[in-house]
């Protein structure tokens, strides 16, 4: 089983003084990023698909070092009017990633207004098809509660797409923060806790603003623990970012997966 763990994204200004020197220039932050974490998932393809360039200075700033995980352009998943340029390039953009070995899965991230309908069944069907004809890795978060049943998990098994088990607040039609699997990928997102400000904030960075406790990880440690001969990979991926929450944290990750055994291949 192997573990990757990071961010979503890493191109967080107020990491200044935190994990980046006060004086690091943007262009700098992947590679410093790459040498202390071995996963990041790329935010800023869900608003505009990098290009193919793009991708190659990725790959060369990060010495080739972190597995990335690529977010789904907002056209198919909550606009959903993709045409076939829009997959083309998704597809396409990321060849230098694949080469390099750097490709993690795609992960295509529903909106709560997603709701578990008939023509949202199929539009869903339709985009599982197109990943699996690319012959590329797909994983799917649901933020709606109608998604959470049998037939669903029993459906995205059928055509090895993980399902993304979430952490969030403790609130109504979210889902419930637990290991969910429908492959031997797991895929893992850490928004929060902050009851508070998750819809009343006025920003992501509020929606986030929350610092898990160790307590609070382990039960992710735990249950990755006790699934470990069904998965190959695992990646973990915290969203916390506001006030550097997300790198403290994974600091308690590492320190927990080490506890229990397990050998997590990053520096921070």
């Amino acid at each position: 089983m192997e573990l990757y763990l990071g961010t979503g994204g890493y191109s967080n200004d107020d990491w200044r003084g935190l994990l980046y020197p006060e004086n690091a220039k943007s262009g700098d932050y992947l590679g410093i990023y790459a040498q202390n974490f071995n996963a990041v998932e790329l935010n800023s393809s869900f608003y505009n698909v990098p290009g193919v360039k793009a991708f190659q200075g990725m790959v060369r700033k990060s010495g080739a070092k972190v597995r990335f995980a690529i977010k789904v352009n907002q056209v198919m998943t909550h606009k959903r009017n993709p045409t076939e340029d829009d997959y083309q390039r998704l597809f396409e953009s990321v060849s230098p990633l694949r080469e390099a070995g750097m490709l993690g899965p795609f992960m295509a991230q529903f909106p709560q207004s997603f709701h578990r309908t008939a023509d949202n069944r199929l539009y869903l069907k339709n985009l599982v098809d197109r990943f699996k004809d690319a012959d590329e890795t797909l994983a799917v978060e649901f933020r709606h509660e109608s998604w959470e049943a049998p037939e669903v998990f029993d459906g995205l098994r059928q055509f090895g797409v993980s399902v993304v088990s979430v952490d969030y607040p403790p609130l109504p039609r979210l889902p419930e923060p637990t290991l969910r699997l429908t492959s031997e990928i797991a895929y893992i997102r850490m928004h929060g806790r902050n009851t508070d400000t998750w819809y009343s904030g006025n920003s992501a960075a509020e929606r986030h603003d929350y610092l898990y406790n160790p307590d609070e990880l382990r039960e992710w440690v735990q249950q990755i623990a006790e699934h470990e001969d069904e998965l190959r990979e695992v990646y973990l991926f915290l969203n916390n970012t506001t006030k550097g929450h997300a790198l403290k944290n994974l600091r308690m990750l590492k320190e927990l997966f080490n506890e229990a055994g397990y050998e997590v291949d990053m520096s921070y």
